[in-house]
């Protein structure tokens, strides 16, 4: 049963203003079930709708979406293997980020490596009940660690000053969720932005996403008071800047963004040619195709 209020993806989204760049990347997207073939997590905090990998591909084309990196997302635990379908039918051009046990085997992490895996999720969100003690983290980084790999990590914007310490520790570069979720309403010389901004420029192994503005707008749709945010994070570090729709949008319980309006609002964001390359291309292509 659907948890009450969760809300399915939009059925119809608009087609973009403008087509993408050739070779462009969404670098946050999952893949939920379906549920009768790859059941949820008993643990997980919310039953979602299911939104399997045909679903996606379908959506990307009508995008004009060529890669996407698709994130294990919470409702499914430590079992990848909805998201390990979605790699092997979608093939080179998708990559994948897992969440694991701490006793995850060399063999394991070879075998989802092979299917395109490149990179672990690490989730601090309180609220999502996923949280584990940091040296649960410390024993995942020592065995991804040869394999070229990077982390994910998911926080709200009050927990980073906590985290810093931990996430300064680690050795492999550190791709910061959902511009680190900073409240957008308190804008760029808020102590939340300060600080994600001195993490992202003190060291250059942290990268940061720009998206889902449909989170942390306070106006809705197109989510224009974000700009501000995500503008100065471009400005800041734009070739360690990625871009993802976050489809199918979990938890989205107010309302259910438009797929074809968030392609718009990046293509407004990233204003210029050399930023679109650098956003929906290169950077993806460094981090997970290189």
């Amino acid at each position: 049963m659907v948890t009450p209020g969760y809300l399915a993806f939009h059925p119809n989204p608009k087609k973009p203003d403008a087509q993408l760049p050739a070779g462009s990347c969404d670098s946050h997207c999952h893949v939920f079930g379906p549920a009768a073939e790859f059941p949820y997590s008993p643990a997980s905090t919310y039953v979602p709708c299911d939104a399997g990998c045909d679903t996606l591909f379908e959506r990307h084309r009508f995008l004009g979406i060529d890669r996407a990196v698709i994130v294990q997302a919470s409702c499914h635990g430590s079992n990848n293997d909805a998201m390990i379908n979605a790699l092997n039918l979608g093939g080179e051009n998708y990559r994948g980020v897992a969440v694991v046990d701490k006793d995850i085997t060399s063999d394991e992490l070879v075998v989802m490596h092979e299917s395109g895996v490149r990179g672990v999720r690490f989730n601090f969100v309180k609220r999502l009940g996923s949280a584990k003690p940091l040296d649960h983290y410390r024993e995942i980084l020592t065995k991804i660690a040869p394999l070229g790999w990077h982390i994910i990590v998911y926080f709200d914007a009050e927990d980073l000053v906590d985290l810093q310490p931990f996430l300064h520790t680690i050795e492999v570069p550190v791709v910061i969720d959902h511009m680190g979720r900073v409240p957008v309403e308190e804008g760029v010389d808020s102590k939340a932005f300060g600080l994600l901004y001195d993490l992202l420029t003190g060291d250059d192994k942290y990268w940061v996403k720009v998206s889902c503005a449909e989170r942390l707008s306070r106006v809705g749709p197109p989510y224009s008071d974000v700009d501000p945010i995500a503008k100065a994070l471009i400005d800041a570090v734009s070739d360690r800047v990625l871009w993802g729709t976050d489809w199918p949008h979990p938890n989205m319980k107010s309302h259910m963004p438009d797929d074809g309006q968030l392609v718009d609002r990046i293509m407004q964001i990233a204003d210029t040619d050399l930023l679109r390359q650098k956003i929906l291309i290169d950077n993806p292509t460094r981090l997970y195709w290189s």
